[in-house]
């Protein structure tokens, strides 16, 4: 057998002066080989696993790239897949191969060889790849089908029947599982929303993917009652009130993250819609500069983020990032020697260090008067969900001239209206060219997938339909557009990016406020000083191919 540090000499992954400083390091990080190679970065982790299948005779897969066969799949069940972290891949001469990360765990493979009945061959492949592979085609529909067709032969009462069926606490009730299994596979398909929609024959769920929603699953209309009540009863929200809307919040722990739901419903002339929108942690503690600000634009953020007193705006349209952008400014400025107070409606991320406070109308508690109240509390930064009257607009503005930061949200089409958005709400257009130090206008657009994005040459007739910043004679820029792969589930797309158009508020810009100038005026003068327009930063992010053309037609006007 062929030792491994020949092997990886004889595919070209490691130097020989690699393999000895490797070798050096050995003893002192007190692991194996193939692990300090990777540990001082000159292997990666599905190099060394292919090494090692090589050392030892056995194949090595990608299931990134491999053609699975759904036919071996459906042999084993998706809880045996999961419970060994194993996946059937192929069948060949009537042998079954089957993908796994510990080809010596016998257990896994002689229960495997049980439930199909036929000889296994172990293949290999790195733990996070088989995981990934699970979660993409161990999928929950078939089992959610099975769950909602037990619900067929209902006949007596159905919908009060299966109203009761959702105040359930076993665990492995059907109404319970379907539920369940809705919410865990739309965050394993990165969701962001899940869209429960009664219609007049059936019940249709929906995710929003991406900024996409695909239609997933249609199940009987004998199940709405039940889907609907146990959802509710989740997020503690009144099942006997069908008729106005409601708001919730649930959570649930997914691969050993506590996730939290909001939910919201909506009565309609087929019952009750319900939309969870999917409030994931992990994006509360986003650095700015995962953000994709290109560079002028972040060190023009940043300059204004770092003052000690001002009006910083982020505006979009619903679902446009503009909380993840303000939640990324709080971690930057957020330090133990200043006091960070926040009003929210809803409190959607709970942050450490942070005084969050959720606004309450039925008690009382609105924007405007909440916002009075932590004046009161000697606060250093304050971040104010959104910015929606006269009332709430006028303590803001009056906040950030009498020295605090105030981080807020406002819904106009680009930066430049959002001043002339303050004036028709009731501000003096001295107070807002004063206050006001930087608008952030944002869109989301999708980032093209890295595993799958294809290089190609635009013709001039293509760039110049699309508006692209190209002249005839000038060299034809190299693009990139999607393709799809099993990575981005055939999309082409895989996560989102923010496009941005950052504002500073300058003494020309002030006077234009003043003097009650248009929005077209204000943003001519903004870009004769620099800024960068929203289709402009999308367009130099399509240069960098991370993104296409297409995708920033869709999302800018």
């Amino acid at each position: 057998m062929k030792q491994l540090g020949e092997i990886l000499l004889d595919e070209g992954l490691v130097t020989e002066a690699q393999l000895l400083a490797a070798m050096d390091e050995q003893g002192t990080r007190n692991s194996s080989l193939g692990r300090t190679l990777v540990e001082l970065g000159y292997l990666s982790e599905g190099q060394l696993v292919q090494a090692l299948a090589e050392q030892v005779g056995m194949q090595y897969v990608d299931l990134d790239d491999y053609p699975v066969d759904r036919q071996a799949i459906s042999l084993v069940p998706a809880a045996v897949c999961r419970r060994y972290t194993v996946l059937p891949i192929a069948i060949h001469d009537g042998q079954l191969t089957l993908a796994t990360a510990d080809p010596g765990n016998v257990v896994a493979i002689d229960d495997v060889r049980t439930v199909v009945g036929m000889p296994v061959r172990p293949a290999i492949a790195t733990y996070d790849n088989v995981l990934r592979a699970i979660d993409r085609f161990c999928r929950a529909e078939d089992e959610m089908e099975n769950l909602s067709t037990a619900y067929e032969d209902v006949t007596a009462e159905p919908e009060n029947d299966l109203a009761r069926m959702g105040d359930v606490v076993d665990d492995d009730a059907p109404i319970v599982r379907y539920v369940n299994l809705l919410v865990t596979q739309a965050i394993t398909d990165r969701a962001s929303d899940i869209h429960i929609e009664p219609t007049e024959k059936d019940l249709r769920v929906r995710y929003r993917i991406d900024g996409v929603l695909h239609e997933v699953q249609r199940s009987p209309k004998n199940i709405q009652g039940g889907v609907i009540s146990r959802v509710k009863i989740m997020s503690e929200i009144d099942i006997a009130e069908k008729r106005k809307p409601q708001d919730g919040r649930m959570s649930v722990v997914h691969s050993g993250r506590k996730i939290d739901l909001r939910v919201a419903t909506l009565p309609t002339v087929w019952g009750e819609k319900i939309v969870m929108r999917i409030l994931d942690n992990s994006t509360a503690s986003l650095d700015l500069r995962d953000l994709s600000f290109l560079d002028r634009n972040y060190e023009t953020y940043h300059a204004s983020y770092s003052k000690p007193y001002g009006m910083i705006l982020v505006t979009g349209p619903t679902g446009s990032g503009k909380s993840t952008t303000l939640y990324a400014t709080l971690n930057a400025v957020s330090r133990p020697e200043i006091n960070v107070i926040t009003v929210e409606d809803p409190v959607e991320y709970r942050l450490p260090n942070i005084n969050q406070v959720q606004v309450n109308p039925k008690a009382g508690l609105t924007f405007a008067g909440a916002l009075r109240s932590i004046l009161r509390s000697d606060p250093d930064v304050v971040l104010l969900g959104e910015i929606r009257d006269h009332e709430t607009a006028q303590i803001a503005i009056e906040a950030a001239l009498t020295g605090h930061l105030v981080l807020s949200t406002l819904h106009t089409n680009d930066a430049p209206s959002a001043i002339t958005r303050l004036i028709e709400m009731g501000i003096e257009p001295f107070l807002v060219g004063s206050a006001l130090d930087c608008v952030v206008a944002q869109r989301l657009a999708r980032r093209l997938c890295e595993k799958c994005k294809a290089e190609y040459r635009p013709t001039p007739e293509d760039l110049l339909s699309a508006r692209f910043p190209w002249q005839p004679g000038e060299p034809m820029p190299e693009l990139f557009r999607p393709v799809g792969c099993v990575s981005c589930s055939r999309t082409g797309y895989h996560g989102r990016m923010a496009l941005h158009e950052v504002m500073p508020v300058t003494e020309e810009i002030e006077r234009h406020a003043v003097s009650h100038s248009s929005s077209a005026e204000i943003a001519a003068t903004a870009l004769k000083q620099g800024m960068v327009a929203l289709r402009d930063d999308g367009w130099e992010k399509v240069r960098l191919g991370q993104t296409s053309i297409e995708e920033i037609l869709r999302v800018v006007a």
